[in-house]
């Protein structure tokens, strides 16, 4: 990554130790990023009560945006502009984190989906010293969202996906309002592997391993209809990012080890692991089959969907059940997967089939015939995983407890 290029006043070309620095990550965004910095920086000095820098972090566009992101910066104090030569929100972020010398940083995306009323609930309890990170949530009670419902399940299902694999506490992940304080960026910026749109998810898990303080503001957010967002292609990063996070284990110091490196405790709580393996796996599932729902239609959209989440979960389970100390059959997993995979395309697959003779068929009708399948495709996979697959034995070290004498 190189910053090519600096533009702003004078005064604006370096850091300023304002109060907030608001970044906006950009690319090939000319026609919109005039009209929406000029109205943020309006707010800003009208109704903001703390000094404040804009940051225009223009990605290698191809079209105006950097000519654009030149004059404003040229003509508006408060504003400064910085031209990278490769794409990426995380990498936008990271550039003009990084480098701040604002007490708190923060970034929205310049479609200014999110209501800027929020703006000051967002900082305030970071500069006050009560938080270390802020996120708007589209999903926290007293939100008011207006889109889609296609992309309404995907957010809840993914944040659920959040929830039950990386132990997530916080609401909505992917919002694109959220702020630091500058040593908390410090410090979690070098933990954050992802240069894209998992760089928020990442940094939101980083922060919570580290005990850090995640205040959340509800927001008012309108979609914008010309996103240029690809959601199959960020679904699949998405999904490889939390599976990269899954494997590593939080930071030794802080105090919050998760079940996967207590493997002592794994006993009593199998049928919670279980469990939620099986959530999280139905929770891929349905994400994929959303995805590739109308690019390749529902049944062979069913049958990639169970593939996936059918490898998926049958690589947690041989993780979960090494990190237990039990004996893996190998053989048994293999054909245990091969087998739960065929119960659950069949399933599902009567399913849609069946759904789609007795009704209008539609997106809301697929996933609850799914989901239903799937269900019962769990159950199943849980009793053939429970009584074949995975059976404990002593641990290392231990010895059988020897047979009662003869005649006792």
């Amino acid at each position: 990554m190189s910053v090519l290029q600096l533009a702003g006043t004078e005064d604006d070309r370096q850091p300023q130790a304002a109060d907030v620095e608001i970044v906006l990550p950009v690319y090939n965004e000319a026609t919109q990023l005039e009209p929406s910095v000029t109205k943020l920086r309006r707010y800003l000095d009208e109704a903001f009560p703390f000094t404040s820098l804009v940051t225009v972090v223009d990605n290698a566009s191809t079209d105006d945006t950097w000519t654009v992101a030149e004059h404003l910066a040229a003509s508006l104090p408060g504003v400064r502009a910085v031209h990278l030569g490769e794409k990426g929100r995380g990498r936008a972020l990271r550039a003009a984190w990084s480098t701040s010398t604002a007490e708190v940083v923060a970034y929205m995306d310049v479609d200014l989906s999110t209501g800027l009323d929020a703006l000051l609930p967002l900082v305030a309890p970071l500069l006050s010293g009560h938080s270390d990170v802020a996120i708007g949530s589209r999903l926290a009670h007293g939100a008011h969202v207006v889109r889609g419902a296609k992309r309404e399940l995907i957010s809840r299902c993914y944040n659920l996906l959040l929830r039950v694999t990386l132990q997530g506490r916080f609401s909505d992940a992917q919002c694109g309002f959220k702020a630091l304080r500058r040593e908390a960026a410090a410090e979690l910026l070098p933990s954050v592997a992802d240069d894209a749109w998992f760089f928020d998810t990442e940094l939101l898990v980083q922060a919570e391993r580290r005990g850090l303080r995640i205040h959340e503001v509800p927001v008012d957010w309108v979609d914008d209809p010309d996103s240029r967002v690809d959601l199959v292609r960020t679904a699949l990063d998405d999904l490889r990012g939390v599976w990269r996070l899954f494997r590593e284990p939080p930071p030794k110091d802080d105090g919050h080890l998760d079940r996967r490196e207590r493997p002592e405790d794994a006993p009593a709580d199998e049928l919670l692991r279980f469990a939620g393996v099986g959530v999280a796996s139905t929770v891929v599932y349905l994400l994929l089959f959303v995805a590739l729902r109308y690019p390749l239609g529902a049944l062979a959209a069913n049958a990639v969907a169970i593939v996936l989440s059918s490898l998926a979960n049958t690589a947690v389970h041989w993780r979960l059940a090494a990190d237990a100390r039990q004996r893996l059959d190998r053989r048994g997993l293999v054909l245990s997967a091969l087998a739960l995979l065929g119960v659950s395309l069949g399933l599902t697959t009567a399913a849609l089939v069946t759904m789609t003779a007795l009704t209008d068929g539609g997106l809301a009708v697929e996933l609850v015939a799914i989901a239903l399948a799937n269900a019962l495709a769990a159950i199943v996979r849980f009793s053939l995983l429970r009584a074949w697959v995975f059976r404990p034995h002593l641990g290392p070290g231990a010895v059988p407890e020897p047979a009662a004498p003869a005649g006792d």
